[in-house]
């Protein structure tokens, strides 16, 4: 089911925010920009007002629509302003900052637009934070196929009609009013990188759940249990994604699980739930998988 959300370059307040939530909105994507772009810049102030509202938060960041096609030179620049921003708000790590190509881009761009992107990635990743891009369908899906971003936020602009399979958020209306607030309207379905400024709370201790009863256990924490179907164990693929710190997400209109951006082919869908066998989640999210049939659990390293 898809998650109602809007972008916005101008700031939200306490009044806003709660008025968009009112409205049923569950997200605001915002800017995460340097000082001197003020008059669109998410402060910390923000980001407590929307988290309050009981609002998720976007991370983007643009200075200017073509400035991805500056390349490497470019995204270690704006990876380096993006993670001070990232540190000022106190965004969390492990969440996403998406880095916008805010033009028509067409095959002469993708090299630079790849470059640009790796770079802000080589600043923000060591840092905990996964890279994401805003763009059309021809940019998600390029940079998609070429590994250069986690998370994707596709325009319906200079879109044709497509759209993406890889989009974990999408943009498919401009220059709307909500609530009195000039904003873009949104959908989401998972893996969108969001955050808030609640403190972080211990995971839950997970337990076994129906027939789920084979424990997966994740660099020797224990993250979720999988279960026996058809004589193979099969594994609850989104915990054992976000475990690993592999983005995760489904595609409604395809009925399609996505890792990395990338389909999966082999899955079962269980209440809700989708589950892959032992073997194509080794060969999907990598490391090193060993099965201990005696404690019935299932080790991931990596």
């Amino acid at each position: 089911m898809a998650t109602k959300g809007i972008d916005c370059s101008v700031p939200l307040n306490a009044t806003t925010a709660a008025a968009l939530a009112t409205a049923g909105y569950r997200f605001a994507c915002r800017y995460l920009v340097p000082e001197r772009y003020a008059w669109k810049r998410l402060t910390r102030a923000e980001a407590e007002a929307i988290t309050a509202a009981g609002l998720q938060i976007v991370s983007v960041f643009e200075t200017s629509a073509s400035r991805a096609v500056g390349g490497a030179a470019a995204g270690a620049v704006d990876g380096a302003e993006a993670l001070q921003e990232a540190r000022l708000v106190g965004q969390p790590v492990g969440t996403a900052i998406y880095f916008a190509v805010d033009f028509d881009a067409g095959a002469k761009h993708f090299d630079a637009i790849e470059a640009y992107l790796r770079a802000a990635a080589a600043v923000i990743g060591p840092a905990g934070y996964e890279i994401g891009v805003y763009g059309s369908c021809a940019v998600v899906d390029e940079m998609a196929r070429r590994g250069a971003a986690k998370h994707f936020w596709q325009t319906y602009a200079w879109s044709h009609g497509q759209r993406s399979p890889h989009a974990n958020i999408w943009q498919y209306k401009n220059d709307q009013i909500v609530a009195g607030h000039p904003v873009d309207l949104n959908e989401s379905y998972g893996g969108e990188g969001w955050w808030n400024t609640k403190p972080a709370t211990p995971s839950p201790v997970p337990q076994p759940n129906g027939e789920d009863k084979y424990k997966v256990v994740v660099n020797d924490v224990l993250v979720a249990y999988g279960r026996l179907i058809d004589g193979h164990v099969y594994l609850p693929l989104r915990k054992l994604g976000d475990a690993l710190g592999r983005p995760v997400s489904w595609d409604n209109a395809t009925k399609t699980p996505y890792v990395d951006g990338k389909p999966v082919s082999a899955f079962r869908l269980i209440d809700g739930t989708t589950y892959v066998g032992v073997r194509a989640a080794a060969e999907m999210l990598g490391g090193i998988v060993s099965w201990d049939g005696v404690t019935k659990k299932v080790y991931f390293y990596g």
